[in-house]
Order: C-alpha cells, then structure tokens, then sequence
C-alpha cells in the first residue's frame, strides 16, 4: 500500500495552514449517551463545518482532537472545551486506544493519508467515519473495510449528500420511476479560482485532483439517481497542467444501454445532477452544495426540503447506527464502488480505450 509521508504532508500543512491531526476514540457505554468523536485532520473542512455541526448534533459531541501543529492546539481547546487528556499528537496517536471517551474517529486529512489513519483508528477499536473519497485505490478501500471489520468497527463514507433530504427524493425516484424509465443521466460538480501553490490538492500523492476532489459527487450522483452500477467507461478525458487533472470528462455505461455523462473540474463552475426519464425530467441544482441542495421536475415540482446543516445530519445519523447497533447509512462499500469507478475513469483516458468497470 502506498501512504504518502507525514512529513510531505506536515511540509504543505505549515506552508498553506492546512492543520494535520489525528483523533481519539472511547468504548460505548450506555446506548442512551451520546457518542464522542475525534477530528483527525483540522484544516478548513473541520474547522469551519465539521466542528460547529457537532454543536448542532443531538447525538454526537466533539470529545477530541489530534494535531500536528501545537500552536493550533489552545484555540480549540478554548473554543470546544477539549480537556487536554483528549488531545493528541502523531506521536502520541496510539494511545487513544486506552481513551474511552472518545468512541468514533472522522478522518479528515488529504486522502492519500486517509487508509493509514481509518486503518490505525480502527485497530484502536474506534468506529471510523472517513472524509470522501474514500482512499486513493481500491486496495486501500479493500485494507480499511478489513480493517474496520477485523476490529468489530463501524465504517462510514461522509457522504452529506446520501442524508440530504431533497437528494434522497431523487434517490426514490430511482425506484418508483414517477417520470417513466430513465433515458440519460448527466451530473456536474466543479468550482473555479482554484489556485495551485501549496494547496495539496495540486498534489497526486495526496490525493489531490478534480476527479478525486469534486469527482466523486458526479460519480455517487450517476449511481444513486439511477439506482444502477455503471458497467463500462466509455470514454474520457482529463486536462492536467501538471501533476493532477484540473479537468475531468467522461462517460459511462449502465446496464441496459443507458448512458451517464460527467465531468468535473476546479477551474470551471458548474453544479447540476439531470435525469432525462422517457415521460418527463428531474435535476438537482445545485447538486452537492453545502448550502443546500434544490431542484425540481418537469411536471413543476420543487425539490426544497429545508435542512438546518448537512453536516450535523449526516454525523447524527451515523452516531444513531453505532448507538441503535444497525446499519450505517453509507458504509465503506459505497466509497469502495466510486473509487473503483474513479481508476477505471483515469485508465481509459490514459489508454483513449473503453474500460470494463470490475
């Protein structure tokens, strides 16, 4: 298995600000408490969402941090109450296994770091929640669901957008088809201004990328609007500059002839999930927007369930399967699948060949 360094990753963390962290984890006691979860990771995405979430959660609590960066370490203390016997650092990371207060661990640094740290949180005997995409290949995504399964964890994938309201609506139209059989399905998610300088994602070892970045929202999206596996790349292609893809666009087959269309970037904005049915139409925009997700369909219907914060919804649900002991909603499995998809995606662009997805 191939795991970028900590160093490389502490080098982009001191020169962008990116904080690298790592969690903490507690055994369950009583089903009726909440469950204490750990930041590993806390740059941007921990800081600014992840973090206050948890105080909108009734499930779930921010019980404890892991830092790479000290100095870092008082702000977060001071503003979520962390006792020091619940911070961390790399050096100190295994011994979260003894802390039982802390019971899952959210996996939130680059992905080329989130196989080594699911897999160490998991042989803590934490439950793991890891950041999409999943892991860089598919033999890690294969090492932290063994992993996870090895040690009797829980493993979710964060995808928010499995547990956003006006995104499951499309998720059932997939099964009672209110618009017929579904002809074509086209999915978009990309972002411009993006700069390059010490940003890891303009780093292929760390997982950076358009495909890895934003692809995965177009890929989930294809396969919950149509509640199919896609069967074959058809084509791609993918504009890199450098080391990664700033552009991304592709094709894919779906069992009975059906078509998806995808394409994904960093310097271009767009935002939009379409299903073409045989009586009619259904498309989210935006898609995956953190803001809210909204839509509507040929016969005039919105899709705008409100939700307070995706985040905060996303956490409780899968706080409530490790407390309630059932299924989580969006298992490793699920994260596996896209990434699977997402090596099939760079193969045929590498090759200009149609590629059997397996």
């Amino acid at each position: 298995m191939s795991i970028v360094t900590r160093r490389r990753f502490l080098q982009y963390a001191a020169a962008s600000g990116v904080l690298a962290s790592a969690p903490l984890f507690a055994q369950l006691g009583s089903p009726n408490r909440k469950v204490g979860v750990a930041l590993l990771g806390l740059g941007g995405y921990s800081k600014n969402k992840l973090a206050p979430a948890l105080e909108m959660t009734k499930h779930c609590y921010l019980a404890g941090i892991v830092s790479g960066t000290p100095s870092k370490i008082p702000e977060w203390q001071k503003r979520y109450g962390i006792k020091e016997a619940n911070v961390y650092s790399y050096e100190t990371f295994e011994k979260i296994a003894d802390n039982k207060e802390i019971d899952v661990v959210y996996i939130v640094v680059p992905t080329g770091l989130h196989a080594k740290y699911a897999i160490a949180a998991a042989n803590a005997g934490k439950h793991v929640w890891c950041e999409k995409p999943m892991a860089m290949n598919v033999a890690e995504c294969e090492a932290i669901i063994e992993a996870c399964k090895r040690n009797k964890v829980r493993l979710s994938i964060g995808y928010r957008l499995q547990h956003e309201p006006n995104t499951q609506t499309v998720m059932e139209y997939a099964k009672s088809k209110p618009f017929g059989e579904i002809v074509s399905v086209d999915a978009l998610a990309g972002y411009g201004g993006r700069g390059s300088g010490k940003d890891w994602r303009f780093d292929a070892e760390l997982g950076g990328g358009a495909l890895y970045d934003m692809g995965v929202y177009t890929i989930n999206g294809m396969r919950y609007a149509t509640g199919m596996e896609p069967v074959k790349v058809l084509s791609a292609t993918q504009t890199i500059p450098n080391e990664v893809d700033v552009t991304t666009e592709y094709e894919l087959l779906f069992p009975g002839g059906l078509k998806g269309h995808g394409k994904t970037s960093v310097v271009e904005k767009f935002n939009r999930l379409r299903v073409e049915c045989k009586e009619g139409w259904y498309e989210l925009e935006p898609m995956s927007g953190m803001e809210g997700v909204k839509g509507r369909t040929s016969d005039g219907t919105l899709l705008d369930k409100p939700i307070d914060n995706q985040q905060a919804r996303q956490m409780d649900n899968e706080a409530l399967a490790i407390l309630d002991d059932k299924p989580v909603l969006v298992p490793g499995e699920e994260g596996l699948k896209d990434i699977r998809i997402v090596q099939a995606i760079m193969e045929s662009h590498r090759t200009g060949k149609v590629v059997d997805i397996i």
